[in-house]
């Protein structure tokens, strides 16, 4: 079990779910954030005074999946979320030792298993 972290454009969100609910990866936790990796600052004028924003507006994507669902879900997400500038985002994979459904006391790769 692995944990997918991404971090995308925000008007990418649309692209990149539809390419997850395709792959059959449903379960998404998304919040929205702010940084900065390989982007410059940005200069804005906001009532006659200049504003530099440091930090640029980002959506966080957090996905549990079993192992077979891991290089589908890289790849939707890669496919989708990718224009071929600076600030497109990254991806972070990290090994889940446990997973339980709250409801049913499910666990591990049960718990990733959608409901039907």
């Amino acid at each position: 079990m692995k944990l997918i972290t991404a971090i995308i454009r925000p008007e990418k969100l649309d692209d990149v779910k539809t390419a997850l609910f395709t792959q059959e990866v449903t379960g998404l936790t998304v919040s929205r954030v702010s940084g900065h990796g390989g982007e410059k600052e940005h200069l804005e004028t906001y009532r006659g005074r200049p504003l530099v924003f440091e930090f640029h507006e980002k959506v966080r994507l957090e996905i549990a999946v079993s192992e077979p669902f891991v290089e589908r879900t890289i790849k939707a997400i890669v496919e989708s979320a990718r224009t071929g500038g600076v600030g497109d985002g990254k991806i972070f994979v990290q090994q889940l030792d446990s997973v339980v459904r709250i409801r049913t006391g499910e666990r591990d790769n049960d718990a990733l298993t959608p409901v039907v």
